[in-house]
């Protein structure tokens, strides 16, 4: 749990509170139906977890959505659980930091105006250790985990013993009520509190990393995430009926029962910070979780190959630094306010449930066609309940930003499908077996700023690889005061086999002529494109190259049938 559940467990210091920012539009008799909304929410987690309990026993090397839906749903409905996967992994990262930040300010008031750059900072450090390919255990996430469990159950224990609360609770003079309770304000704070579902699934997207017998430890953790989520969710909807908490400007709905329960001393600054801790290492997870499914879809062509690469820290870098920017992106559209964020977080999570689900049911259909049913059944009705939570959550929400979340998901879903379309055009031609490889004359194209070392270790390349298909080129202010004339003097006074062209230019800048010579005399041509430049042993060399052969790399490197090469020093060695 403590590897595998951070984000499940870390969400009951938003999903509460998503909850009463809603029904507190209808003063105190919306939140008094705080409780009945928790207890639905309960439901539909108990449903989860007796379902994914099925997925685990079905799929013992890994059930996620995406390898469910691939193999019993076809690939388009594959890609729509991955495209909510993504969804969820960043809209995580998110909402955690997001939350995370906002307890810390609600412990410390001074740090409210500078919520945004705390973000970006906290945001800034889980990336940086991703990157540095720091190995994480369940043991290291396990004291604050227990601390974090520990002192919510704490803060619910006390609650329920005492009669009042010992720090008054004030609403926000901006929170009124403006609306009477009605079954489509039930609907939205339901769908508002469906954010603290998440991550129930990880456990069964990993359950290869379990002891033996696996499955029946991944069953084990998926219950106990079930109980201790629902236990802590429960015990905070009776607090906050109890004591009536109401949304308060700069303060989260934890912090008041904190403040209320335990007062202001050294219990209710531990609650926050580790809740803080917490919910850094929830935004952790989807750092270990949407690299390594973006490198699944990329090993499956729906996304461009780079993503599957690890870095010499074997760490999936393009994934991080993806996850990274568009997490960015979304805290300083939000301002860094979790409750912006969060009535866009359980929309994609409901749907990868759903197909999850769905392909579940047919496996059983598949497996066991004459009694099905009976296997079949938690998944059966976990599917007709997230189905519901998806059209429900995503109808009270369109108003807050739902509607993007749809587009976004289905752009993702088309994209990857073109993407694995060009993959499949590259492989292999429209018709049949391609034909046998032959060999084409290649000409080698060689810059160079004159008769020097660096250009007979270039000439030598070239002419090893092409022969006597070799050129030289140089770039020069052809009008005269580019001193043309010495060059070509030198270069005859020199004598390599090798034509030397003068090509008309800014020497500043000679990727565009060099382009154009090629596309002119050599187009449909394969070109070999020799570069030379002195040895690179240090920094210091670095700093004094003039970074000419990176820009012409940079640019013609891209030009279709053109190959660059570098000439290695240890060419020197060659005579030509």
């Amino acid at each position: 749990m403590a590897a595998l559940a951070l984000d499940a467990m870390a969400s009951v210091s938003y999903g509460p509170e998503a909850i009463v920012l809603v029904l507190a539009l209808a003063g105190g008799a919306g939140i008094g139906l705080t409780l009945p909304v928790t207890i639905a929410i309960a439901v539909l987690l108990a449903l989860l977890v007796a379902s994914y309990r099925s997925v685990i026993a079905a799929f013992p090397d890994g059930g996620g959505a995406y390898a469910v839906s691939r193999r019993h749903l076809g690939s388009r409905a594959a890609l729509v659980a991955a495209a909510s996967l993504i969804i969820d992994y960043v809209l995580n990262v998110a909402v955690s930091v997001a939350a995370g930040v906002a307890a810390l300010t609600s412990a410390f008031p001074a740090l409210l105006p500078y919520a945004v750059w705390v973000c970006l900072g906290v945001l800034a450090l889980v990336t940086l250790v991703n990157l540095g390919g720091i190995a994480h255990s369940a043991r290291v996430f396990m004291a604050p985990t227990v601390l974090f469990v520990g002192s919510i159950l704490a803060v619910i224990v006390v609650g329920l013993f005492r009669s009042t609360p010992l720090e008054p609770v004030t609403a926000s003079e901006s929170v009124v009520s403006t609306q009477t309770v009605g079954v489509l304000l039930l609907l939205k704070a339901f769908s508002s509190g469906c954010a603290a579902l998440t991550g129930v699934e990880a456990i069964a997207n990993a359950v290869p990393s379990f002891r033996a017998p696996k499955v029946r430890r991944a069953q084990a953790a998926e219950v106990a995430l079930g109980g201790v989520l629902g236990v802590m969710l429960i015990g905070l909807a009776v607090i906050i009926e109890k004591f009536d908490i109401r949304p308060r400007e700069g303060v989260t709905v934890l912090s008041q029962l904190t403040s209320a329960t335990l007062g202001d001393g050294f219990g209710y600054y531990l609650v926050q910070i580790a809740t803080v801790v917490l919910l850094a290492l929830a935004a952790n997870t989807s750092f270990g979780g949407l690299p390594t499914l973006l490198k699944v879809l990329a090993a499956d062509h729906y996304l461009p190959h780079r993503f599957a690469h690890r870095s010499a820290h074997d760490v999936h870098r393009w994934g991080v630094l993806v996850l990274a920017g568009l997490s960015a992106v979304l805290l300083v559209a939000a301002a860094g306010q979790m409750n912006t964020l969060v009535p866009l977080f359980a929309i994609g999570v409901f749907v990868g449930f759903t197909l999850a689900q769905v392909g579940m049911v047919v496996h059983w259909r598949r497996e066991r066609p004459g009694d099905w049913w009976r296997p079949a059944l938690p998944n059966l009705l976990g599917a007709v309940a997230t189905a519901v939570a998806a059209m429900v959550t995503t109808a009270m929400k369109l108003a807050d930003g739902a509607w993007l979340v749809v587009v976004v998901l289905v752009a993702l879903a088309l994209l990857m499908a073109s993407v694995r379309r060009r993959y499949a055009s590259d492989e292999r031609p429209s018709t049949g077996r391609p034909s046998l490889p032959r060999a084409h004359p290649v000409v080698a194209v060689v810059p160079v700023k004159g008769a020097d070392a660096i250009a007979r270790r270039s000439l030598a390349t070239a002419m090893s690889l092409a022969g006597e298909q070799v050129v030289a080129v140089h770039v020069c202010d052809l009008s005269g005061a580019g001193g043309a004339e010495e060059v070509a003097r030198d270069w005859d006074a020199w004598g390599p086999p090798v034509p030397l062209v003068m090509l008309s230019g800014d020497m500043g800048d000679l990727a565009e002529p060099v382009a154009d010579y090629i596309h002119r005399h050599y187009e449909g041509q394969p070109v070999l494109l020799v570069l030379g430049e002195p040895a690179r042993d240090s920094w210091w060399d670095h700093a004094l190259s003039d970074g000419s052969a990176d820009r012409l790399e940079e640019r013609l490197g891209r030009v279709p049938g053109v190959l660059v090469c570098r000439s290695a020093p240890v060419a020197e060695q060659v005579s030509v």
